[in-house]
């Protein structure tokens, strides 16, 4: 087991996900106590698995007790440790809006009318069947002509569309924009889906035309300079 923990945790270091599918992968997921053991040997390094049925990857996070000694070192609190500039980090939130928040929902109805519900976290080797609950992804063109002026322009909005796609949280298409890796793992939807259906994003995003429609956990209200704010929980093995 030993072996098979030290490659599983160096592939999640190393490769910052794997697909769910992948053997070692699966056995995290199904296996309890090889669950057990690889939560404490990342724990050790005041690291978390981040995983959750919706999504087709795995990857490891900070643990929230170690957010203050990694984020808020110097003057300034960090936003993240992928060296991601504000800009793209609001369009890193516009777009988890944008394409995780309806595909949820979906997933949700689903699981709810099929009785699914995976509150059995070690009996399924695989997510909820994404099928035609795949984010169909978003124009480009069109989340630029909704945010692009307040996020800096043409050039810091392609430029910050292309890192986010290079470190894995968006994939570009044909000018769409679609679900990467890392974008249903590293912000926490049930923290920031209230957040940004009660707070201004939501109201900007209904007058865009874009549902989101999710109930919300509780009542949080907020304006996008505090979502933007969220440090992200990330293990990068490259700068950005």
């Amino acid at each position: 087991m030993d072996q098979a923990l030290n490659i599983l945790v160096a592939r999640l270091l190393a490769h910052r996900f794997i697909p769910r599918r992948d053997p070692l992968a699966r056995r995290a997921l199904i296996d309890e106590l090889f669950r057990e053991s690889l939560e404490h040997r990342l724990a050790e390094c005041g690291l978390q698995l981040l995983e959750n049925p919706y999504a087709e990857y795995i990857a490891v996070g900070l643990k929230p007790e170690m957010e203050d000694w990694v984020f808020g070192e110097g003057e300034n609190w960090l936003s993240n440790n992928m060296g991601l500039p504000r800009d793209a980090i609001a369009l890193l939130v516009v777009l988890w809006a944008l394409i995780i928040l309806p595909k949820r929902e979906r997933q949700i109805a689903r699981a709810e009318t099929t009785g699914d519900t995976q509150s059995d976290m070690f009996g399924e080797q695989k997510p909820i069947t994404h099928g035609e609950e795949m984010a169909p992804g978003v124009p480009e063109d069109a989340v630029y002509a909704d945010f692009g002026k307040k996020l800096g322009g043409k050039a810091r909005f392609s430029m910050n569309l292309g890192q986010l796609a290079k470190l894995g949280f968006v994939l570009r298409r044909n000018k769409m924009i679609h679900e990467g890796p890392l974008l249903d793992l590293m912000i926490d939807y049930a923290r920031l889906a209230p957040r940004i259906i009660e707070g201004a994003l939501g109201e900007v995003l209904q007058l865009s035309g874009t549902r989101i429609a999710v109930e919300p956990d509780e009542e949080v209200r907020t304006d996008e300079a505090d979502v933007v704010a969220e440090p992200l929980e990330l293990v990068s093995g490259e700068e950005g």
